[in-house]
């Protein structure tokens, strides 16, 4: 009996599928399409075995649909641009281009490894001229339909790294790198107009029901709608200039418990008053501050009383103080509110700091109250609010809503917590803005036909900053416009913007312009799409907006404004963690293959010290629980890896990496290749028939059903798990051999989206025709899924002790007779007849001594 060497196989088989472009895609009008994306990598230059699970998923996938006669689309590429590159040329003295070259080819090999099934032709990275001279193109088509503007903006300036960080790289107010004080600051940044459409994004979230809930709920509550009033204050003792001060809110019902209002230290007014160096300074702590919500939610409130007032519009006798403070943000609403501390959190624990007043106007019961450290926040009727009096809060709000607008003091209004997109980097690794600055001319579009503005090769990164800015020669250029000397734009696109539209670049990766008409008519929208939840907001609504952009300006069909039509998150990779003490007790980290487990102890494999093993998390660097796949394949070949990552749990929670659950995968395989073994050696003869071949003909049907149904609604561990029953059901068999090596050969094909390798193998042992992935998916005969016979169990005296398989429309009679001759009952009645005998028809025998 021969053993399955996955070493030899594998390479075999790859090879075999590459020589025959088995998975070369082309455009075919005839054919059914369906496209395959899981989110393409970063190409750090390790794959790791999350990368493993993430893309078995999407091969998985794209072999069944390919097997199922669709023109399978499943492209591959590389997310090339980004820090890291730049920090790993600075660590490295190398140029970002080489590491991200070096890094691509290094990963490739491994995913070669792992036998996926990815149409390379269509391969590019993001740091390819060719394609972001195409993203430089869709930038200028932007600008022409009023989608890319530029203009003044808060953002976070790291002054040692001397660049924008995204709020998610600003650690504790400081750089997350640099770790210097991040400063907020103003500076010319370009934007992508998202906001212009902010409601069809939130109201197109309805249609995507193959999307997870969880995603459009986060998606839903990034876009924030809210519907509210937007009015003017008249000010006290204000500069000239500032007689009004606008604000927002989404309850006006609370406006008689107004006790004081706020605006932002960006707020026009808040810099009208920095003559005062108290206000500057204050100014300039609030700016020391992230700009995300998140993040201003979570710091301490603080204000500064301006001793500016306005008065209350209802209240002719009342006048609120104007506070700056810090968790007011400039870009929602006006970047002014009034504050009621009674019903809001932010607002009372403000309020309690600086001794304001707290007015309750929304009583549960209608009747008036004191307030805690708590605001009340639930629904009720208005108290201690003049006419509003008695009313719940929507009559409320509508009733002020009426009132400031028949003053002419406001109006009702919608808002977005959608923020236009800043995508201005102050970097060198991304996509040069193709913009001039003319001092004649202004800011000028640069002319298509000198596209790409590639990136200069010969730079240095020796000095902090943008290497863009001191490059001697790059940025002087004539002005397009009027061909006077000019500077070209020095900042590079947010990356997010190149994983923007990747997916349709895929569809015409050769093209002149940045897609096919007849190509992304053909292959969009995505069918399937993979990736992991942490991409739920920021890039998928990115790219739900890029879509609808693109098809504005000509480059997408409008069938395509939504890209995804589906979209799978899977579950992370786990693995338990390793740790000895340093000297100071803090821990010290060990990757698995440092460890030996025997006897229930854990110790190091170098030293024997005993070590400390942690839960099962995330597989990180920083706490070296990661597996290497490549380890894994050279041990058990990619197809138990494949099999692991997949069966051990619902594909999208997370999973747990043991070796102990790779062994028993492995094991697995090589019993369904020594069955086939087994039968490949047995002569071939006619099909016996009888009721053996019968069962085993049932079975297999029975398996191509569960088999399918897992495949179609993501449940691969639910089929793994038919395939494992499968396999029993074969083994135990006392089928004849042809029909035994037709449920065989029926077994490799279902097992080869998962297992293509050992698949291919069994297919070939068996004499099947050609390739398995070339062969079509099996499919069930519902004729054969009927069960005819059912399975009852037996209980004596309430307990469970036996059970009997009978037809269907077996007699009651004939039921009794068999269960009396069951050798559990005849062993307890002992000669005696039972007290009663209950039949449940269908369901269950009670046999009561």
């Amino acid at each position: 009996m021969s053993r399955y060497n996955a070493h030899v196989a594998e390479p075999k088989w790859q090879q075999k599928w590459q020589e025959a472009e088995v998975f070369k895609a082309l455009r075919d009008e005839s054919r059914e399409k369906y496209y395959v994306l899981e989110m393409f990598p970063y190409p750090s230059g390790v794959l790791h075995i999350g990368h493993v699970r993430n893309y078995t998923m999407g091969d998985l996938t794209a072999r069944y649909k390919r097997a199922k006669g669709f023109n399978v689309f499943h492209p591959m590429g590389w997310d090339a641009f980004g820090m890291p590159a730049e920090n790993a040329a600075m660590k490295n003295n190398t140029h970002p281009s080489a590491w991200t070259r070096q890094n691509i080819a290094e990963m490739k090999t491994q995913f070669a490894a792992l036998g996926l099934s990815h149409d390379w032709s269509h391969e590019f990275a993001t740091c390819d001229p060719e394609y972001y001279g195409q993203q430089q193109a869709l930038f200028l088509d932007f600008l022409e339909a009023g989608l890319a503007y530029r203009k003044n903006a808060s953002v976070n300036w790291d002054p040692v790294d001397m660049t924008v960080l995204a709020n998610e790289q600003v650690e504790n107010g400081r750089g997350w790198r640099s770790g210097a004080l991040v400063e907020r600051k103003e500076l010319t940044q370009w934007f992508f107009k998202i906001s212009d459409y902010s409601e069809e994004l939130l109201s197109a979230l309805d249609g995507l029901d193959k999307w997870p809930d969880k995603v459009r709920l986060m998606q839903k509550n990034w876009i924030g709608k809210s519907q509210g009033l937007q009015f003017k204050f008249e000010t006290i003792g204000a500069p000239k200039g500032f007689e009004q001060l606008e604000v927002y809110t989404t309850r006006p019902d609370t406006l008689f418990g107004a006790s004081f209002a706020a605006i932002s230290a960006d707020h026009p007014l808040a810099k009208a008053l920095e003559s005062d160096p108290a206000v500057a300074a204050f100014n300039a702590e609030c700016r020391q501050m992230g700009t995300s919500a998140e993040e201003m939610e979570k710091a301490d409130k603080i204000g500064f009383d301006t001793g500016i007032k306005v008065k209350h519009p209802f209240e002719d006798s009342k006048e609120l103080p104007v506070y700056i403070a810090n968790f007011i943000l400039m870009d929602y609403g006006t970047g002014a509110i009034f504050g009621c501390p009674a019903h809001d959190q932010r607002d009372i624990d403000f309020a309690r700091k600086y001794n304001l007043e707290v007015t309750p106007v929304v009583s549960p019961d209608g009747k008036n109250y004191e307030i805690g450290t708590e605001a009340f926040l639930d629904s009720g009727i208005l108290i201690n609010s003049d006419f509003l009096n008695g009313m719940d809060i929507d009559t409320a709000k509508a009733e002020v809503i009426n009132r400031i607008e028949k003053s002419s003091m406001g109006e009702g209004k919608t808002n977005y917590r959608l923020r236009d997109w800043g995508i201005s980097r102050q970097r060198y690794w991304g996509c040069p803005i193709p913009v001039v600055h003319c001092s004649t001319c202004g800011v000028v579009p640069e002319n298509k036909e000198n596209l790409p503005i590639k990136l200069p090769e010969d730079v240095t990164f020796d000095k902090p900053g943008n290497p863009l800015d001191r490059h001697p020669t790059w940025r002087e250029v004539d002005c397009p416009k009027c061909g006077a000397a000019a500077q070209r734009e020095t900042d590079t696109m947010d990356t997010f913007v190149d994983s923007s539209w990747y997916f349709a670049r895929f569809t015409s990766d050769k093209s002149a312009s940045p897609t096919s008409k007849a190509d992304a008519q053909y292959w969009m929208n995505v069918d399937q799409y993979v990736g992991g939840i942490e991409h739920a907001i920021l890039h998928l609504l990115y790219s739900r907006f890029f879509a609808r952009a693109m098809a504005k300006t000509g480059h997408l069909p409008e069938t395509a404004i939504e890209p995804f039509n589906a979209l799978f998150n899977q579950g992370m990779v786990c693995h338990e963690t390793y740790s000895t003490p340093d000297t100071k007790g803090r821990p010290i980290w060990h990757s698995p293959d440092e460890i030996i487990q025997k006897d229930s102890k854990t110790t190091l494999r170098s030293t024997g010290e005993t070590v400390t093993v942690g839960p099962s998390i995330k597989m990180s660097k920083s706490k070296r629980n990661t597996v290497d796949p490549l380890e894994q394949i050279e041990q058990y070949g990619a197809d138990t890896s494949r099999w692991f990552t997949l069966s051990d749990s619902p594909p999208e929670r997370d999973v747990e990496w043991t070796t102990s659950g790779a062994e028993a995968s492995w094991k697995h395989l090589q019993r369904v290749w020594r069955l086939a073994d087994e039968i490949s050696q047995c002569a071939e003869e006619p099909p016996k028939g009888g009721d053996e071949a019968q069962a085993l003909l049932k079975a297999t049907h029975h398996a191509i059903n569960d088999v399918t149904h897992g495949f179609e609604n993501f449940a691969f561990n639910k089929s793994i798990a038919n395939l494992y029953e499968f396999t029993s059901a074969l083994a135990k068999s006392k089928a004849g051999n042809a029909e035994k090596r037709e449920a065989m050969k029926i077994m490799a094909l279902l097992m080869q989206p998962i297992t293509p390798h050992l698949s291919e193998e069994i297919w070939e042992l068996l004499g099947g025709e050609g390739m398995a992935v070339n062969a079509p998916f099996p499919i069930a005969d519902p004729t054969l899924l009927v069960e005819n016979t059912i399975t009852l169990p037996i209980q004596i005296n309430g307990k469970r002790r036996s059970e009997i398989s009978v037809p269907k429309d077996m007699p009651k009679s004939e039921v009794e007779k068999l269960a009396l001759a069951d050798h559990a009952v005849i062993k307890a009645l002992d000669g005696n007849p039972p007290k009663k005998l209950i039949i449940v028809p269908g369901r269950i025998i009670n046999v009561v001594i």
